[in-house]
């Protein structure tokens, strides 16, 4: 196979890869997990080089909630690797106030023309 066919075939797949990424469904399960409160919300730190890049986009997180209110873990649903990673490293220092433990799906809107 031609390095330009090879190419061509690993690009259409990591094109089809990142479409079924960023249009997976939010599960229904999430929607109880709104009704907890977060109590401390840090904005990410738009990336400097997605912004000379004029990267726009959202960024959707999936949390898990501790009982005492910080954040446990995330996992990225969807959204640019270079914003993923700011969006991320922001989510970590959000506190929830305390309860049972619980999921929710956060989302972050990055645009230059903020």
């Amino acid at each position: 196979m031609s390095t330009k066919r090879m190419q061509r075939w690993l690009a259409i797949a990591a094109l089809a890869l990142l479409g079924a990424t960023l249009l997976a469904p939010t599960p229904a399960a999430y929607a109880d997990a709104e009704a907890r409160k977060a109590k401390v919300k840090v904005t990410p730190v738009y990336p400097a080089l997605a912004r000379q890049m004029n990267l726009n986009g959202t960024v959707r997180l999936e949390v898990v909630i501790a009982p005492s209110g910080t954040v446990k873990s995330t996992r990225a649903l969807g959204g640019h690797p270079l914003l993923i990673e700011a969006a991320t490293e922001a989510m970590r220092k959000w506190k929830y106030e305390p309860g049972p433990e619980s999921t929710v799906v956060v989302e972050f809107h990055f645009s230059t023309r903020e």
